[in-house]
């Protein structure tokens, strides 16, 4: 099986990461395989990675890329977000390393069927992790129309928010929306001739803001955050690729509290909470790709790279 995917921002992430032969590191979202493929070749026999996905047509198509290097790799499917059990059921207590790159893949949106694009016609489905039950099809066509709109809004960033839940919710009165064609016919009449004109596609939004919802990904990602902040050796780095200002933001605000958790009020002498920080922020402004990733890979334009590193407090 062939699971198509260019790596964003890989040599940055592996310098990034300050990889160790011995150490231990986590790749949170292995996908295809390409940034554990570079974790794994410079790991030795004392070193060890473990590939979490929770899709498993990712775990098909990376243990054939990561063969040579199966001697150090444990496989998780699960998801990220569930770092401090997965630690915990490996009998891991720290680690020096850990790499996420959130949202979608090149290969889940080539993969038709599955229902991420909105360029080809498919059952909304959207799920990850095809194991779960709940759909894109159980939002478009149960969500109430100000659970749409808060949704469509909040996760897609969409100004048409509000009119696009309306035209959903009418639509489906008359049948349900079961593909993502219907879904995208429903937003092209529900956005203004005029607002199609430019920018991106009009459908783009809101199915970024369905597919989020499906997954939970803003819910797991700050939960990821603090988990695997949380399990960083001294020096261990914990690396975050996002490609929204959503997530970018939580990963920037999330990164914020572990540097400094007292929530004390300002007035206090001393600190009463008895929160500690967990290390320090590297990057202040996010590492972008480079001008010739850029022109190489269209999906790394809205990549953004944040850099913590932990105190193994």
């Amino acid at each position: 099986m062939e699971f198509h995917h260019i790596s964003v921002l890989l040599n940055e992430c592996i310098e990034a990461l300050q990889i160790k032969g011995n150490g231990i590191y986590v790749d949170g979202t292995m996908g295809g395989g390409g940034h554990s493929y570079e974790i794994a070749k410079r790991l030795d026999q004392g070193g060890r990675l473990i590939c979490i996905d929770q899709d498993e047509n990712a775990h098909m198509a990376a243990k054939v890329k990561l063969a040579p290097f199966l001697d150090r790799i444990t496989f998780v499917k699960n998801n990220f977000g569930n770092i401090k059990a997965i630690l915990d059921e490996l009998g891991i207590d720290r680690i020096d390393g850990m790499l996420l790159d959130i949202g979608v893949s090149s290969h889940q949106l080539d993969e038709g069927e599955r229902g991420f694009s909105y360029r080809e016609d498919a059952p909304l489905d959207m799920r990850m992790d095809t194991s779960k039950h709940f759909s894109a099809y159980d939002v478009v066509n149960t969500y109430s129309e100000a659970e749409l709109d808060r949704v469509i809004f909040t996760y897609g960033e969409e100004r048409w928010a509000k009119r696009i839940a309306q035209f959903i919710v009418k639509e489906r009165q008359e049948k349900p929306i079961e593909t993502t064609g219907q879904l995208v016919e429903v937003i092209k009449k529900a956005v203004p001739k005029g607002a199609r004109s430019d920018g991106p596609h009009p459908a783009k939004r809101t199915f970024q803001a369905i597919r989020i919802e499906v997954n939970g990904e803003l819910d797991v990602l700050e939960q990821a955050i603090r988990d695997g902040g949380a399990r960083l050796k001294e020096g261990g780095r914990l690396c975050i690729i996002t490609f929204h200002s959503l997530e970018d933001r939580i990963v920037k605000n999330e990164f914020r509290t572990l540097e400094h958790p007292c929530t004390c009020p300002p007035q206090f002498p001393v600190c009463m909470c008895g929160k500690v920080a967990k290390g320090r922020v590297i990057t202040r402004k996010p590492i972008l790709p480079s001008t010739e990733e850029l022109e190489e890979n269209r999906r790394s334009h809205s990549a953004k790279l944040r850099v913590f590193e932990g105190n193994g407090k």
